[in-house]
Parts: C-alpha cells; structure tokens; sequence
C-alpha cells in the first residue's frame, strides 16, 4: 500500500502511549482517517484499544504548535495562548502571564527576565530523525529554547533520561556532548572526522559512474545498496558511499564534478541521471 502524503502516527489520546499493532508491534496510521493499520504489516486493526488505559480514542503523536495551542487554550481558557512559527514568527512576546507556543527555532524572546517555565516537548522524534546530527541538533535546540528562561525558572525535556542528548541538557555541557559525538564518529569514520561522498541514481549508472570517476588512490567504496522505497513500491535506486581520509576531500569533490561534468557533456539520459552530495547527514 503506497503511502499518500504525510501520515501522522498516533498515540492514545488519554495517557499518551504510542499506538502499536498487535501482530508486529508497528506504528497504526490512519492516511484517510477512517481504517486503522499498521504501517509495517498492513494488516488491518478495526476494535484498537489501548493496553495501558483501555481508552478507544486516538491522537497524533506529533500534533504541531497549533493543535497544542489549541489543546492549551481548553485547558486553561483564563490564559492568553500566543503561537509562534511557520507564517507567523514573533520576535518579542510582552512580560505578562501567557502561554506561549512555538516551534523549533522560532521562539520569541520574553521581556523582562525572561520565561517562567519552558516545555520541551517531541524529544523522541528530534532524536530519532535519520540524520547524523540529529543529536547535536535537537541538543541545539534545547539550549537555545532554555537559555530564553529566567535563571529562578524551570525546564522540562521530554525525551528519554537516559540518551546523551538529554544528559547533556541536564548537565549543561555541550562541549563533553561534542567531544563523545566526535570520538564515536572517528571510530566508524564518519564525517568530519573523514569526507565522505554520497552518489545516487540507479544501479548500472551509479556503477558506471563510479567506474568512471578518477577517485583518490584512498578512497573507499560502500554500497552500493538498494535505496528505501514506498511501501509497495519498487526501489526508487541505489546508493554508494565514497569515502577518504582527512586531506583528501577536495580531491574526491574534484573526481566527482569532473565525471559528472564529463556524463553531462555526452547528454546522458533523464533515467540515467546520478546525484551527488558530499557529507550527506543521513547516512546514520
């Protein structure tokens, strides 16, 4: 069943836990709000309930700033609710009482000392995105966000107590969360400790063009492996990785522009066509 635009997954709307099939344990979606199913197995889950509070209403894990503004304003309907993020970012929000609700990156400054309190909430989806400074970001995030409360103030994280991320914000120390970030990517040599390439496209002319291509004599190749496809769908294409040590980044840039210049020259096809990046994130 291919999937149709973007599919929230959902949790159970009265304690908050993620909403699972029975058979696999996969996430249960719901893409045209009606059947429920799995979005591992497909198999169909029509009498859903759930296991820890029995409750048969659903919710979106992730709900966005507007949902949760508007959640926030029942909850507390004597309280201003501002929102901030998208098409409307607010640079400065007065000092009297207020909810504020933002997204990442587009918080507004307090004025005054500052915020009293600050929720952060989605810790699980920032720190599970496939991307190699996933991390690093949302620990990014979390510092900006708490740096805007007043030093009298508190600030929640929810997201996993234990993960890295998170004992950093704790503690207050980015830097040691670099320094272990740093010494676990030199152990799978992953960037910046090494440069790495990534080359896309399908599979007889990802291999072409790597055949083609005057690499580094130190370059190693990964892959190339099938690319995730939509569910139900075939592979979109292949990927390989190419990989050198420190020093030899602009080396393998060069190799790489030159045979993808040299491809464009003789009007390769459309079907044909290979993409490349170099330090692609999500190679974790």
């Amino acid at each position: 069943m291919p999937r149709r635009g973007y599919v929230p997954r959902l949790a159970c709307e009265r304690c908050r836990t993620p909403a699972r099939c029975t058979v696999c344990a996969g996430p249960l979606e719901a893409p045209d709000e009606r059947d429920l199913h799995c979005g591992w197995c497909g198999r169909a889950e029509p009498a859903w309930h759930c296991e820890e509070c029995g409750s048969f209403r659903l919710r979106a894990q992730v709900v966005g700033a507007r949902r949760t503004a508007e959640e926030l304003g029942r909850a507390f309907p004597a309280v201003p609710v501002r929102t901030s993020g998208r098409d409307h970012v607010l640079d400065e929000v007065p000092d009297r009482p207020a909810l504020v609700v933002s997204t990442p990156g587009a918080e507004p400054v307090a004025a005054g000392a500052g915020y009293a309190a600050a929720l952060l909430l989605d810790g699980w989806a920032m720190l599970t995105r496939p991307d190699l400074r996933a991390g690093e970001d949302a620990l990014r995030r979390w510092i900006a966000a708490a740096s805007l409360v007043r030093a009298d103030g508190q600030v929640v994280v929810v997201a996993e107590p234990t993960l890295r991320p998170v004992q950093a914000l704790v503690r207050w120390d980015p830097v040691g969360h670099a320094v272990r970030e740093l010494a676990e990517r030199a152990q799978l040599g992953f960037p910046p400790v090494s440069r790495m390439a990534a080359v896309a496209g399908r599979g007889e002319a990802v291999e072409a063009f790597l055949a083609a291509a005057a690499l580094p004599a130190d370059a190693e190749v990964l892959g190339p492996v099938p690319l995730p496809g939509r569910r139900g769908e075939a592979s979109p294409g292949e990927r390989a990785l190419v990989r050198v040590p420190p020093g030899s980044g602009a080396a393998l840039a060069a190799a790489l522009k030159s045979a993808q210049a040299a491809r464009m020259a003789r009007g390769v096809p459309a079907a044909d066509a290979v993409r490349v990046r170099i330090d692609p994130p999500d190679i974790g």
